[in-house]
């Protein structure tokens, strides 16, 4: 069984928000998907259904944000699973808006949401972060992400939603590294393989290196450089 986890703000004064892009990606797969009608249970609404021919239970933690891993907690405990059974989507301030990473493990960056998940679910769970830009300076950065999304940001959000929902089954079987190229071709991007790879600067050769290949050069025939240059390379005593 998968949990995949969506974070973000209960109620409508919030379901805008960029603070809540993980519930977002979480409504999306169930629209897409045959999934059971929403109930509460474990401090959250869920969903159970069948992906890729293994049991998924959506979640959606009703603690509001900074208390998410109560609920993800509970439910996790009540199924017996790892936190390699887990998926956390949620929104990441560092990453340009439309960009997607997928790990496992790592740090919070600061996201109290994800300290709370870290605090009652473990560490190692798939994150899967989706990014909604950086407004510039500090001071911004709170209504910047409990503002709601404007109407432009749609040119890059439906897309990322609807391509997440299509390929959900990626998330079952692991298929992260091909999940991110989709999403990234979706954007506009390029998958992650065929992004130009950083040339290799040619290694210097050494002075007695540069010797040896001249040496190997034909020499002149001729003339006063060619005696001369018999002399330096010449295996034959003067």
């Amino acid at each position: 069984m998968l949990i995949i986890a969506g974070l973000g703000n209960p109620g409508a004064k919030y379901a805008g928000n960029r603070h809540n892009i993980g519930f977002m990606a979480v409504d999306a797969i169930y629209r897409r998907h045959s999934f059971s009608p929403w109930s509460k249970k474990f401090k959250a609404e869920i969903s159970e259904g069948e992906l890729a021919g293994e049991k998924v239970l959506l979640i959606k933690p009703q603690t509001f944000m900074n208390l998410s891993g109560e609920a993800v907690g509970e439910a996790m405990r009540f199924y017996k699973l790892q936190p390699s059974d887990l998926v956390v989507i949620y929104d990441e301030l560092d990453l340009p808006a439309g960009k997607a990473r997928l790990k496992t493990g790592g740090g919070h960056g600061g996201h109290n949401g994800i300290k709370s998940l870290d605090a009652h679910c473990g560490k190692e769970y798939r994150r899967l972060r989706l990014g909604i830009g950086h407004p510039g300076v500090k001071e911004l950065v709170h209504n910047h992400v409990l503002g709601d999304f404007a109407k432009v940001d749609s040119d890059w959000l439906e897309p990322l939603l609807d391509t997440l929902a299509d390929n959900a089954e990626m998330l079952v079987r692991k298929e992260d590294s091909q999940l991110m190229n989709k999403i990234a071709l979706a954007l506009g991007g390029k998958p992650e393989e065929e992004k130009p790879k950083p040339e290799k600067k040619p290694v210097a050769k050494s002075h007695i290196h540069q010797a040896r290949n001249q040496s190997q050069q034909k020499l002149p025939a001729i003339g006063p450089m060619a005696e001369m240059l018999k002399k330096m390379f010449s295996n034959k005593d003067d």
